[in-house]
């Protein structure tokens, strides 16, 4: 009578069969389908945090790894690899921007945005930014960064986006917002700013 021993996933397999399939670049997860293998209890904050089985994750390495095995179907977010896909909690964005460059000036001008887990991204036609209000008309700003997956821009940054920003029609209204790549990223309404 043979008993099959039923495997469950663990950051450090998960990490290793990560590292194994990764070459040069990011892996291509888009390209996996692996079987879904359940839940791990890893965790990104809203800070960029991550934490594994509650306790932050501190070897900046292996966040980085795990950040390019990371994929989005719908709302959920999981790690995978060729041979497996486990779910994790991610609070708002999975990335956390935390710096940007800015190269030329006027229309032409473009914003590259750096991540805490050093991903870069140039705002423009294929990372667009996007900001939402909450209900007390807080915003939270957003630049796509790969593979359906964004960053919340910090506080720090979207500080200084603001300083860059400039009042245009957009759909009809005037917008807030900022220029990258010769595209308008509109970030509040005209009409709605303060004072």
């Amino acid at each position: 009578m043979s008993s099959q021993k039923t495997v469950t996933p663990d950051a450090e397999g998960l990490a290793a069969a990560a590292k194994a399939a990764s070459t040069k670049g990011p892996p291509p997860v888009h390209l996996w389908d692996p079987p879904f293998c359940g839940d791990l209890d890893i965790r990104i904050a809203r800070d960029g945090t991550w934490f594994y089985l509650g306790t932050p994750i501190g070897r900046k390495p292996l966040v980085k790894l795990f950040s390019s095995i990371l994929k989005r179907e719908g709302d959920a977010y999981f790690l995978v690899t060729p041979v497996e896909k486990v779910g994790i909690t991610v609070e708002d964005a999975p990335f956390l921007a935390v710096d940007f460059e800015v190269a030329g000036t006027g229309p032409a001008q473009s914003l590259t945005f750096t991540t805490l887990t050093e991903d870069q991204a140039t705002a423009g036609p294929d990372h667009p930014i996007r900001v939402e209000l909450d209900d007390e008309g807080e915003p939270s700003p957003y630049i796509h960064i790969r593979r359906n997956l964004e960053a919340l821009i910090d506080r720090k940054s979207f500080y200084r986006l603001v300083d860059l920003g400039e009042t245009a029609p957009h759909q009809g209204e005037n917008w807030f917002g900022v220029r990258s790549e010769n595209m308008f990223f509109p970030m509040i309404k005209a009409a709605d700013l303060p004072g």
